[in-house]
């Protein structure tokens, strides 16, 4: 499961993004990616582990929830 999220330029300031990737770990396990910062710099990642798939979408659901809350927009998104 993939989402791609994009903040408007504010400014002269970059766009910012987030892309956040969830998948099935070698462990029977589940991790999400979070990968973010302003498009053309360099980006952060973060990986979080869960051990249910239904701990892990729901995080997954509660991080692009709170990120269209601070205004970010979904460009890309795939099941």
């Amino acid at each position: 499961m993939h989402a791609f999220l994009q903040q408007p330029a504010i400014g002269t300031d970059a766009p910012r993004f987030l892309r956040l990737t969830l998948l099935p770990d070698l462990f029977g396990g589940w991790e999400l990616l979070r990968e973010s910062g302003r498009i053309g710099s360099r980006s952060q990642l973060r990986r979080e582990l869960y051990l249910e798939e239904s701990e892990a979408r729901a995080a997954f659901d509660k991080a692009r929830d709170a990120e269209l809350h601070r205004g970010f927009a979904v460009l890309h998104c795939s099941p």
